[in-house]
């Protein structure tokens, strides 16, 4: 365990006082040890929460938050403290006797059955009326909670065909329906867009309006910032601070979460060079539905450059990354990799051409999580030399290999014989990463390189793809985060329904105009 710097009195000392005009807070966890082994993922830590705010619990991955939620929800035993309810002690041991007594959990990995309705999800377990399901009945039943507590779903539809963000909607009437009055949310923007995001931001802020209590399981802060009153801040495992958010900034939760000041980006130390890596013409793609996804897409990238592809999810984005590194085959245009015209070249020989990608899903298409972290590393290399002679693997080579690169991109642990479904996601997307930037990519084409990632990691991967570009790989970077965007690209193009809306200088982008550009209208561009 590493030692906590010591707090203004402002932000951290006698929780009591934290509370004043409050003579029982709603939920008081006190001195909460959990231990796995030699491992303590909470160390005598401190959670209060006052009744009817939203109280953003933050950290790092592996701070310890979810591990002291699933204690306040039965998941998990206590090895020491003590819980108290509205000034009453509780003893928790189960999922069953936290939901009797009003705590309902959203995980971060949906818990819905995906051929059934959303009323039949919501009540499943607690069906009324007996043996024989009246669906006319539960339909009704969970409509009047959506309405009252102003959560937009239809209860006959079906959950499978239903968007993430609906989905997350579905989950929360669960706890709802069980009448939870503490309202515990895990991680959940992990997997929205961010109109999604802000959907639920008003759910969250209408669940407080109406009375009930929410914990924020979160690492990112923007969203600290925008919807939570409170926050509580682990690091290693222990109370880092306790912060009213209206007093604080980004910067000083962040010193808090890591232990020390994050700085952005380096300013770049040279220019973009002229020669053009890829060249895009009139690209022209379908999606996975048939529709037509990209429509006379025109991109140049120079080697030594970030371009940034900025847009709303759904956009077109994945598709024009698929087709640039050969996973999607165009319906017409033209692209060119250092004027080879690459249009219809598979991964594979792009690959061998100087092209790498790092896919926007890690765990489904950049692992295979049933390897290990060295035979991660070397995945697209496998039949190469060092790594095969022959048609066999040399095993010494891969082990060697791996022990490097676990080192380089500092994955942890560094075993390079641990499984990668062992590692968190921050140490899945440092192996990806690793495995694509170990060969000096002339183009390294990155989707989403930090969703789900806590910002410390997110600043190590950040660093990592600022160091390719200076060292003179061409950078094609999708995200969905505007503020990563606008941080690392040195050029954005902006595309909307498929189209090239313009592309812009970084510097003269701002929030704004590229917000106007990203919901379609052309006049931003004036």
């Amino acid at each position: 365990m590493g030692t906590t710097a010591p707090l203004p009195e402002r932000q951290i000392g006698d929780t009591a006082t934290a509370v004043a005009g409050h003579l029982v807070p709603l939920l008081e966890m006190r001195g909460i040890v959990k231990r796995f082994g030699e491992l303590v993922a909470n160390d005598q830590v401190d959670l209060i929460v006052r009744e009817g705010e939203i109280h953003a619990l933050v950290g790092e991955n592996g701070a310890g938050k979810s591990t002291l939620m699933n204690v306040l929800y039965g998941l998990l035993p206590a090895d020491e403290g003590t819980i108290r309810l509205r000034g009453r002690e509780v003893r928790i041991r189960g999922p069953r006797e936290a939901i009797d007594l009003g705590i309902g959990m959203v995980h971060q990995h949906f818990m819905l059955v995906g051929p059934l309705t959303v009323a039949e999800n919501v009540v499943l377990g607690q069906e009324p009326g007996g043996a024989v399901l009246d669906r006319a009945r539960i339909v009704a039943a969970v409509r009047e909670i959506a309405e009252r507590y102003r959560v937009p779903v239809d209860p006959t539809a079906v959950v499978e065909t239903l968007p993430v963000g609906v989905q997350q909607r579905v989950e929360i009437l669960k706890v709802l329906y069980r009448a939870s009055d503490l309202l515990v949310l895990d991680e959940p923007t992990a997997v929205l867009t961010p109109q999604e995001v802000d959907e639920l931001f008003v759910t969250i802020r209408e669940l407080r309006a109406r009375g009930k209590t929410v914990i924020l399981i979160t690492h990112k802060l923007r969203e600290v910032l925008a919807v939570s009153d409170r926050v509580t801040v682990l690091r290693d495992g222990r109370v880092a601070g306790v912060l009213e958010t209206p007093r604080t900034s980004a910067p000083e939760i962040a010193r808090l979460m890591v232990g020390h000041e994050l700085a952005p980006p380096g300013a770049r130390a040279t220019p973009p060079r002229d020669e053009v890596v890829l060249r895009v013409e009139g690209l022209h793609a379908t999606g996975d539905r048939g529709e037509e996804a990209l429509r006379g897409v025109d991109l140049v990238v120079r080697a030594g450059e970030i371009i940034g592809i900025a847009g709303v999810s759904g956009n077109g984005q994945r598709e024009l990354a698929e087709c640039v590194v050969g996973l999607r085959p165009p319906s017409s245009g033209r692209i060119t990799f250092k004027d080879i015209d690459v249009t219809t070249l598979s991964v594979k020989d792009m690959r061998r051409l100087g092209c790498t990608y790092v896919p926007e899903d890690r765990r489904t298409d950049g692992l295979v999580l049933a390897f290990t972290v060295a035979d991660n590393f070397i995945l697209g290399r496998q039949s190469l030399a060092p790594f095969a002679s022959r048609g066999w693997l040399d095993q010494r080579a891969i082990a060697a290999n791996g022990e490097r690169l676990a080192r380089e991109y500092d994955v942890r642990p560094p075993d390079p014989t641990r499984f990668a479904s062992q590692l968190s996601g921050g140490n899945q997307q440092k192996v990806v990463l690793g495995r694509e930037l170990d060969v000096h990519p002339v183009l390294l084409v990155v989707c989403q390189p930090t969703r789900g990632l806590d910002i410390a990691a997110t600043e190590y991967v950040h660093r990592r793809i600022v160091a390719a570009r200076d060292a003179g790989s061409a950078v094609l970077l999708v995200s969905s985060e505007l503020d990563e965007v606008r941080a690392l690209s040195d050029r954005i193009a902006v595309l909307f329904e498929g189209r090239l809306m313009a592309t812009l200088p970084a510097a003269g982008a701002s929030e704004e105009r590229l917000g106007l550009l990203m919901a379609g209208h052309a006049e931003a561009l004036a």
